[in-house]
């Protein structure tokens, strides 16, 4: 069967069925086109399976997994290793680990079957980097942005920017550098959420906490896969406390096809965590940069999966341009909203571009601010980096342009 007709794969009745129909899979149409002589573009993880009965089948699947009330989550593994500092088990190529660093926009409107395919997944970490000042003001503004926590997992309150950073001048400030025609903008963005998620006064250290977990050794990490109690600062806004659940809670069909979708799991490696800000672009979108980065995986890819957004919050386009259209500094600049939601790769390229201009490497700029040591480097990249299968590395892949518009222009345009 040709690469264009992959399996369509689904649970029912906890048997799988095939079915040889044409997909919406960008890596499958890629490589169709390579064979006719064409031009492929994708650096995303290999397929595994898709699930026809779940909403935007467009979304390439994986890295997206739909989770009911909870758009824009997918896994950030399943990248190639390239850096050359890391050869797998005799020789073979390594990659990412799938299942445990997943990222999505924020869960307020996570429904109760989400909850059940979160929990199949195995998450009972959850990182929000959100400020109170920015959920309370969401949910002021009618765009329901409360805290949404479940059974069986922890929220972790890691605010990259304290209260006092949303004055309306630092505010201001933030969206003109958002709303920059050029990529400058974003990369001054970037680097400001860097140095504020890292800085020795946010008595959070939001970036620092997530790689811990990642970087923690096996042993440490294990006590993670307990079932958690709530984990919330006094800084949060308070909700009710989490009750705990059995550690192997009963699957629905929903949490079945959401396993499926994820593809096998690891039998090691860090507890699985979910990172999320309001729409899982700027602040998750760099911790993710980061993760990756240390890694070992390409600027390009990175730059990648991170442009991978402009897909997986098509959903909550409107919403996010009216609240931003809603801020005084922002009123009328549709154009520069547009651009503030979008996840061009050149941000990330000039992120990481500069990251090493400033500070030398990626790794140096972690250890200088604190958020790892050298050795705790080399733990998590002993947790995250593992063999791939053989059909987990496709050389040839590369960037594929999008087959529909997206807001503010077309995809040969939109997405560079």
């Amino acid at each position: 069967m040709c690469s264009a007709q992959r399996l369509v794969c689904s649970v029912v009745s906890g048997a799988r069925f095939q079915d040889s129909v044409p997909i919406h899979d960008p890596l499958a149409r890629g490589k169709e086109e390579r064979r006719k002589g064409g031009t492929a573009h994708s650096h995303l993880p290999p397929a595994r399976t898709i699930m026809p009965s779940t909403p935007a089948p467009d979304l390439p699947r994986p890295p997206f997994i739909h989770v009911d009330g909870l758009p824009n989550f997918r896994d950030a593994g399943g990248y190639p290793v390239t850096d050359g500092s890391s050869t797998g088990t005799g020789g073979k190529k390594t990659i990412v680990r799938r299942g445990v660093l997943y990222r999505a926009s924020e869960p307020s409107k996570l429904s109760s079957e989400g909850e059940a395919q979160l929990r199949a997944l195995g998450i009972r970490e959850v990182y929000d980097l959100r400020s109170a000042v920015e959920i309370e003001r969401g949910i002021r503004e009618g765009h329901g942005w409360a805290i949404r926590e479940w059974e069986g997992a922890r929220r972790n309150f890691v605010p990259v920017f304290l209260d006092q950073d949303y004055s309306p001048e630092a505010l201001a400030l933030r969206i003109k550098n958002y709303s920059d025609e050029t990529t400058a903008g974003f990369v001054k963005a970037y680097m400001d959420i860097l140095h504020a998620a890292s800085d020795k006064n946010n008595q959070f250290s939001p970036f620092r906490t997530i790689l811990a977990h990642l970087a923690a050794p096996p042993a440490a990490s294990s006590s993670s896969t307990q079932t958690p109690s709530t984990s919330s600062s006094s800084s949060s806004p308070s909700l009710p406390a989490s009750t705990s659940v059995p550690v192997n809670p009963p699957a629905t069909p929903a949490a079945a096809a959401a396993a499926a979708a994820a593809g096998p799991q690891q039998t090691s490696g860090p507890p699985p965590v979910l990172i999320h800000c309001t729409a899982g672009k700027d602040r998750t979108g760099v911790i993710c940069a980061l993760v990756l980065s240390l890694c070992g995986v390409a600027d390009h890819v990175i730059a990648d999966e991170y442009n991978l957004t402009e897909l997986g919050l098509r959903e909550r386009h409107e919403e996010l341009m009216q609240h931003l259209l809603n801020n005084p500094s922002m009123a009328g600049n549709v154009a520069g909203v547009r651009r503030m939601i979008g996840a061009q790769k050149p941000s990330m390229l000039g992120t990481l571009a500069l990251i090493r201009e400033k500070y030398g490497s990626i790794h140096d700029c972690v250890v200088k601010l604190g958020l790892l040591s050298p050795d705790e480097i080399i733990q998590l990249r002993d947790n995250l980096v593992v063999d791939a299968n053989d059909d987990d590395v496709d050389e040839e892949v590369l960037p594929l342009p999008l087959p529909f518009p997206l807001p503010g222009g077309d995809a040969a345009t939109t997405l560079v």
